[in-house]
Parts: structure tokens; C-alpha cells; sequence
């Protein structure tokens, strides 16, 4: 704020009293617009944090498309999330953006929009605008971007953000993105960036012939991404990996068939004997982890973390349900061994396991730990009991390396929830 007002005054020559006092009653669109400016006028700052982005969470897992390595090095993702957050705002995490919601990790943007190869003739629709960073992203590449959000709030002020960062290709609209955007039908592409229990028949409908759509589907806590894709009149439908999406605000959300049980948090898949298609089930943001087989300490597999770079991500994640008002403490159990098991670059970089707790705005409200687990040893079973904070209803678990390296197995972890 402080480097935008010494521009506009550069621009304007000195302020009066009577501008100050009127401009200390404007909000910052307001003060940007009253002197024809932009938010993209700001000096870029985060550009090298935006490149370390791209290189290290993006280009590194994969990802290789040159048009969406090139949208996510230009978009100010800072600018698309609070101030107090946007030291963070170029870390592969989400974070929260008010009313519930968050946006959305860089490197599911990433994985989301290169599956969708978008072209620069596509017309895309997106449910779930958020923040607008998705439809930022999307903009950069394709010709036009259709963007329903549900909660009135967040869609005015994405809309206005996008539209002061000029991304004036974006189309932002309150309602029930589920219906989609019949008056702008047939879409190329279609992306989903919060969970439905099953494919809205709309999206279905609205979808072109030979137009992809990408969405996460399943449970609350438990989802895949799937794509779907429109040949011949017909929808043929591709699970891929795990994921976990923020819920969906309004009826479509309430009426689940299938809902967490809050009072009775667990683990799934704590054996890691499900799998589909090699892929760990109910797991997601798996990294550089192996499915291992024979000499497990129960059943038969259990998995390993491997890194010998400091710093870099081995691990996976899972979102529980856990209402905190009613469920004391959380009883872990699991067995772990490690060969050479070393701290990363910082003090923080440790072999272990975590329980980040989340109130019902997706805002942080604790964390305890088990480990560290450093060195090598061979298989124990160790146990904690953690306190769950009284505001938590989601608690994301954690295990692996942390940006330590060396080699971490697990296998077996459980979770027993004591009352209040």
C-alpha cells in the first residue's frame, strides 16, 4: 500500500489535505482507479519466488506443458490472497481465502489445467471461482474464461480483482456452478475446482463434442480427480490420483449420500494395502514414495519415503473430519523404520509425522507432531495421543520426510478419537 501511494503520488505531484482525507475513505480499488492505475502497475517483488515455484513444485513433478509453465511464472498469485498470507502465497499449499474456502495449491492448478491441454481458441468454464487465480491462470492461455462462484462475496471480489489486474478475458457470475452456464454453452473445456459426489448432469450437457472436462469427485475427505471426455455424444470417464478439495458452499453439499463422521475420526487405508492403478487409495499429494512389498509388519505391503535432496517434499496427506467441540484427544499408532534419516536444510526439515488442525474457515488453529524419526533403526511401533483443538473440523495428516532426507517406511497407522 505504502509503495502504491508514493507512485500515485510521483503520477500526481503532492497531495492536498482534502485528497488525503477523501482517499482515507477509499478502498484500494477505489484509490486505484480514482488515478487510472492497475494492480499490475505494482513493481513485481515475487518474481523470483514465482520461478522458484514453477522450478521446484511444478517443472520438478512433472509438469512440462510450456503454456502453463509460462501462465503460472506470470500470474502475481500474491495479489489473489490476503496480505497476511502472501509470504506464504508462492509455497505449494493452500490457504485460506475467507468464507470457508481456499485457494487452490500451484501445483493442482498446474496438474488441472495441462490435463485439460487447453488451446488458445477454447472457451472454458470453471466452477468455483474462489480467489480468481484459477481463471487468472487459465486466461493467460485460452480465448475466453467463464467462472461461476456460489458465495456472493468472494465472486464480487474476484471479479473485481481480476478485472484490476486486467485480465478482462474473465467472466465472473453468482450462482450455482453445478447449473453451469447454459446461455454461454457449448464449452471446450470445462474445470472443477471444488467436489461433487457425482458428475453434475448440466457440466455434462454444456460439455462440446470432443471438449474435456476435469473435477474431483468422491466423498467429503476421500476424492480423485477424474477427466471426462465428450466423444461421439458420449462421456468416457478416467479416475487419476487422490485428492482433497474444500467442499462445495449449498445444497448439492448438504444432500450427500455418503458424509464423515466427525465424531469418529480414522485413518483410511492406514495398511496401504488399497490401490488403484498403482496408486495409493485415499492418500493424495503423494511424493516420492514407493509401495513396497514383503517384510511388512502387518499385512502386505507398506511404503517408503526416499530423498536425498534437502528441502524437497517425500510424503503423502489425508484430510479427517474431526469436530473438536466433541472428540478430546486423538490416539496414533503406527509402525516406522529409517536408514539414514537426516534433518533438511532447516530446523523444521524433520522425518515425522503431523496433524495440522483447520477451523470451519480452513484457518490453522494447531499442529502436534510425532517424531522426529532420525538415523536408521528397524521396524517399532510407537503411539502418541495428541489434543485436538476445541475450534478444529479438519485435521490434515502428514508423514514422511518433511524436506528431510535419507528413507522413512510406515505402514499400519491407525487413529482412535477419545471423547470429551
Amino acid at each position: 500500500m505504502k509503495s502504491m501511494i508514493q507512485r500515485i503520488g510521483s503520477v500526481r505531484g503532492c497531495f492536498t489535505m482534502v485528497h488525503c482525507a477523501t482517499l482515507l475513505t477509499l478502498s484500494l480499488s477505489a484509490i486505484i482507479a480514482w488515478y487510472g492505475l492497475s494492480l499490475a502497475d505494482e513493481p513485481d517483488s515475487y518474481a523470483a519466488a514465482r520461478q522458484k515455484m514453477v522450478e521446484d513444485d511444478i517443472e520438478r513433478e512433472g509438469i512440462s506443458n510450456p503454456a502453463v509453465l509460462k501462465a503460472l511464472r506470470q500470474v502475481p498469485r500474491h495479489l489473489f490472497v490476503s496480505p497476511e498470507y502472501r509470504s506464504k502465497a508462492y509455497y505449494d499449499q493452500a490457504l485460506p481465502i475467507g468464507h470457508k474456502q481456499t485457494i487452490t495449491p500451484p501445483y493442482l492448478v498446474a496438474y488441472m489445467t495441462a490435463l485439460l491441454d487447453p488451446q488458445p481458441s477454447d472457451r472454458v468454464l470453471e466452477i468455483g471461482t474462489g480467489c480468481g487465480y484459477q481463471a487468472a491462470v487459465l486466461s493467460q492461455i485460452v480465448k475466453e474464461v467463464y467462472s461461476i462462484e456460489i458465495i456472493e462475496a468472494l465472486g464480487k471480489q474476484a471479479a473485481e480483482r481480476l478485472r484490476e489486474l486486467g485480465y478482462t478475458n474473465v467472466h465472473v457470475k453468482i450462482g450455482d456452478g453445478y447449473k453451469g452456464w447454459p446461455e454461454q454453452a457449448p464449452f471446450d473445456k470445462i474445470i472443477v475446482t471444488c467436489s461433487p459426489e457425482s458428475v453434475p448432469q448440466p457440466l455434462i450437457d454444456q460439455l462440446r463434442d470432443g471438449g474435456k472436462m476435469i473435477l474431483p469427485l468422491g466423498e467429503r475427505y476421500q476424492q480423485a480427480f477424474h477427466l471426462l471426455e465428450k466423444r461421439d455424444g458420449k462421456l468416457v470417464q478416467t479416475r487419476l490420483v487422490p485428492t482433497l478439495f474444500v467442499p462445495m458452499t449449498g445444497k448439492a453439499e448438504d444432500l450427500r449420500k455418503t458424509k464423515p463422521d466427525p465424531l469418529h475420526p480414522r485413518i483410511r487405508n492406514g495398511g496401504f494395502e488399497e490401490q488403484s492403478d498403482g496408486q495409493l487409495d485415499a492418500w493424495y499429494h503423494v511424493r516420492q514414495t514407493t509401495i513396497e512389498q514383503g517384510g511388512a509388519p502387518e499385512g502386505k505391503v507398506y511404503v517408503t519415503f526416499a530423498n536425498a535432496e534437502p528441502g524437497r517434499t517425500a510424503g503423502i496427506l489425508q484430510g479427517i473430519g474431526v469436530n473438536g467441540m466433541r472428540v478430546k484427544s486423538l490416539r496414533l499408532s503406527l509402525w516406522v523404520k529409517a536408514e539414514r534419516a537426516a534433518v533438511g536444510d532447516q530446523a523444521t526439515e524433520l522425518p515425522g509425522l503431523a496433524l495440522h488442525f483447520y477451523d470451519g474457515e480452513s484457518r490453522p488453529v494447531g499442529t502436534s507432531t510425532m517424531g522426529p524419526w532420525l538415523r536408521s533403526f528397524h521396524w517399532k511401533y510407537v503411539t502418541a495421543e495428541v489434543l485436538v483443538p476445541p475450534q478444529a473440523q479438519v485435521a490434515i495428516l502428514s508423514i514422511g520426510l518433511n524436506g528431510g532426507t535419507g528413507k522413512l517406511s510406515v505402514d499400519d497407522l491407525k487413529m482412535v478419537a477419545k471423547p470429551r
